[in-house]
């Protein structure tokens, strides 16, 4: 069983090569491993054209300019040719044991008992510089789930089928892209399972700031453009992808017309009372931080 990997990369080429480096470790070696370079200019394109050389396992395709994450996953996936598609970031990486034990366990729930998933995902190992952390992720996922937060990560395991299916990856999302192409996995193919082991090594220390002001308009645009595609006033959609986007992840300051915003999309009385409370307390962070610097 053919599984292809893709990874996207532009302008790490130290900590792409350590990811690399991950997957040609795999003890599962019925692979291929498809690299989209979206326009690097750190030298990334000469490395990548040896490893094709001494690699046959390994290919690269280049954008000579920068087009997004989610093109140069789908230029990936459309190229592929395995049975089974997972990714893997550029400054992230895989145990050694990691697509084996997702092959394994597909067969067994396919195989051995009555369940039949959209696609599997596993635990993270969080690094933070040299700070290492676990996930504890739920061991099923619906698509309903997801309007509460991505439950999933990163990364999913499933048929190379239900990748096409469902329509790849949004170009068009500024942020969420995961969330959104999950959304609509699950919705079409059904519940998502958990492997519980921790093979999927999630870099945290190279992430962008999640409380700049530009970050906090490129998620609003995201959940905006989730509302507008997926949300669903009978079970409050929109506004529980609101909570999501003001939550304690982003940790975003509050404004009044984060509330007004909140409360356009109708009268919740228990959303309504989160925001306050995450007003309140971000109010009250920054009085106190105020007080600290002064």
């Amino acid at each position: 069983m053919l599984v292809s990997i893709y990874l996207p990369t532009k302008n790490r080429l130290e900590s792409m090569k350590a990811a690399v480096d991950s997957v040609l470790r795999q003890t599962y070696t019925n692979l291929e491993l498809i690299i989209v370079d979206d326009g690097s200019t750190d030298g990334t394109a000469d490395y990548l054209n040896e490893l094709v050389r001494i690699d046959a396992r390994v290919k690269f395709l280049r954008n000579e300019i920068s087009r997004g994450a989610c093109y140069a996953r789908n230029r990936a996936i459309k190229a592929s040719t395995g049975e089974f598609i997972t990714g893997l970031d550029d400054d992230d990486e895989f145990i050694s044991s990691h697509i084996g034990a997702l092959v394994d366990y597909w067969s067994l729930l396919t195989t051995h008992s009555s369940t039949f998933p959209s696609c599997i995902y596993t635990q993270n190992i969080y690094k933070n510089n040299e700070v290492l952390s676990e996930s504890k992720k739920m061991s099923r996922v619906e698509y309903t789930d997801l309007f509460e937060g991505n439950h999933i990560g990163n990364q999913i395991f499933a048929p190379r089928s239900h990748f096409i299916e469902t329509g790849l990856f949004d170009e068009n999302m500024p942020a969420w892209q995961d969330l959104e192409f999950f959304f609509r996995i699950l919705k079409k193919f059904g519940a998502a399972r958990l492997l519980d082991l921790n093979s999927y090594i999630f870099d945290i220390s190279l992430r962008p700031d999640r409380i700049s002001s530009a970050q906090k308009a490129r998620i609003l645009e995201a959940s905006d453009r989730m509302i507008t595609l997926h949300a669903d006033n009978r079970d409050r959609g929109a506004q529980r992808f609101l909570l999501q986007a003001y939550g304690d992840y982003y940790n975003f300051p509050l404004t009044f017309k984060d509330l007004c915003i909140f409360l356009r999309h109708g009268f919740w009385w228990q959303g309504l009372k989160v925001m306050i409370l995450n007003f309140l307390k971000r109010d009250f962070q920054n009085l106190k931080r105020k007080l600290i610097l002064n």
